[in-house]
């Protein structure tokens, strides 16, 4: 791992996930997660105030980044929830079949190298009648923004840590196993091409 990988690239995804559209978005989705629940790229943790912890039993804090890691520790910590962190990539989900209520992932589907095997590990994990919840940027309605996205992903991608502005998130969604139940989009205020929000639940088709 580079320097920048271990050292600046976790502080500007922090910096750039904790924006207050941003934050605003997890208010809207983390509340839903109940029961034993698996957060797919934990992060820093900016998932954790946003839970119900009487309707939580424990959080699965899926994270390959050992500086993101370091950087969530206080604040779970500071937590009363219990969680748990799983060192893995996001394709390598080491539960049982049939182990959890929910699934959250917020922001992390863009970075995910194979995201449709990632999203075929969350069905395999959740129980029958369990829900996915997603809150996720990717490909815009808008003909102009969706060329800046194509144009612009590659470099983008390379700068921040394999993020894709131009992701199909319902397809990869729909197309893993699930079927959507709600679905909430829109622009969040931001530059455009990486503001483009999908929001909602899913559940195993």
């Amino acid at each position: 791992m580079s320097f920048y990988e271990d050292r600046i690239l976790p502080h500007l995804i922090d910096w750039a996930c904790a924006s207050r559209p941003n934050q605003k978005q997890r208010e809207k989705v983390v509340h839903l997660a109940e029961g034993d629940v698996l957060e797919i790229g934990f992060g820093t943790g900016l998932n954790l105030p946003y839970y119900d912890a009487q309707n939580v039993r424990k959080i699965w804090g899926l994270e390959p980044s050992e500086a993101m890691r370091r950087k969530a520790r206080q604040l779970v910590d500071a937590s009363n929830l219990d969680v748990e962190f799983i060192d893995l990539p996001g394709e390598q989900i080491p539960l049982d079949a049939d182990s959890v209520d929910t699934v959250l992932v917020t922001y992390t589907l863009c970075t995910i190298p194979d995201a449709g095997s990632a999203l075929e590990g969350m069905r395999r994990v959740l129980k029958p009648g369990g829900k996915l919840v997603f809150c996720e940027h990717g490909i815009a309605p808008d003909e102009k923004v969706r060329r800046q996205q194509h144009r612009w992903n590659p470099a983008w991608s390379r700068f921040a840590g394999g993020c894709n502005m131009n992701r199909d998130i319902p397809g990869l969604i729909s197309n893993s196993g699930f079927e959507i139940t709600s679905d909430e989009r829109m622009y969040i205020p931001g530059f455009r091409a990486l503001s483009y929000n999908y929001w909602g639940t899913a559940r195993i088709a």
